[in-house]
This record gives C-alpha cells, structure tokens and sequence, in this order.
C-alpha cells in the first residue's frame, strides 16, 4: 500500500488469501494485515480449528506439521487443548509434550487492542487472534522471547464444522 495508506479489511482477506501456502511471507504483510482486522472475543472462538502457518523464516516454521498438528480446541475459556495432533491411527489427541499443558481464552491488550488471546497453562507463551471472517482467525504467537526480538509466528486456525 501506498506510504500514509492503511488497509481495509477486503484488502487484509485478499492479502491473506493470496500470502497463505506462500514460501517467504514477509512479516511486515503480516502485520499489515494483522492491523485491519476486527478483534476476537473468547466466547465467539468456542469449538474445533484446523490450524496451518505462515512461512517467514521463523525457527519454528515446519515443527508443527512435523508433529502432525491439526490445530487447536477451544471447549470453553477455561478449557482448551492448544497444540491437537494427529497420532500413528490418524486419531486427535492433545499433544502435552509440545504445549506443555492445557491453555485458557481470555481478553489481552496485543498492540494497543484487546483481543481474544489464548494462554497456554504450562509455558509464559500467548496466541492472539483476529478474525479474517467469520470461520478463519489469524493468530500470532507472542511470548518472552518474541517480545524481545520482535520476530512472531504467525498461524491460521479454520473452523471444523
């Protein structure tokens, strides 16, 4: 976009829709688009998301699909599996390994707004969502060391209908 220019959010969903499954997403796309979209509250984000990542470079772009992520399972604010995997059988289960335990939904101010944000119970790590429409949330992984460099991991979680 032009210098000054911020974008709408039609022109954030276009974006969005062209960057996903893209090698080398720029973070400041990202940002752009992370920007124009509306906030999330906890209570609307309820249920089952398959989940899948931008590609930036980040030193965990990769790991998640190597341990076969379907993605995340809000069943109440107090009650979320964060990292859901697909076992040998193919069948879901709650990968404690990687998420060091359950999570909860709440509402955290993320770059002057508050939005829907799911902390994770076992480890100082925070997914902050906006909603691109109705059933795709764009999440971004902030924690200790995130806020420090300054460099997120960027997700996308669907609903599972």
């Amino acid at each position: 976009t032009d210098l000054g220019e911020t974008m709408d959010v039609d022109k954030a969903r276009t974006r969005f829709a062209e960057l996903r499954g893209h090698r080398d997403v720029s973070p400041a796309d990202l940002d752009e688009i992370w920007a124009a979209l509306d906030t999330a509250r906890p209570e609307d984000m309820l249920g089952s998301w398959k989940g899948d990542e931008f590609h930036t470079g980040h030193k965990m772009n990769g790991q998640l699909a190597a341990a076969r992520w379907y993605g995340k399972i809000f069943r109440s604010i107090n009650d979320v599996e964060p990292i859901v995997c697909y076992d040998d059988e193919g069948k879901l289960f709650s990968n404690n390994d990687l998420s060091l335990g359950g999570a909860t939904l709440w509402d955290i101010e993320f770059r002057g707004e508050v939005t829907g944000t799911m902390v994770y119970d076992g480890q100082p790590t925070f997914d902050h969502f906006k909603w691109v429409d109705e059933n795709t949330l764009m999440g971004i992984m902030n924690g200790k060391r995130q806020r420090a460099s300054g460099n997120y991991l960027y997700f996308i979680l669907e609903r599972d209908q």
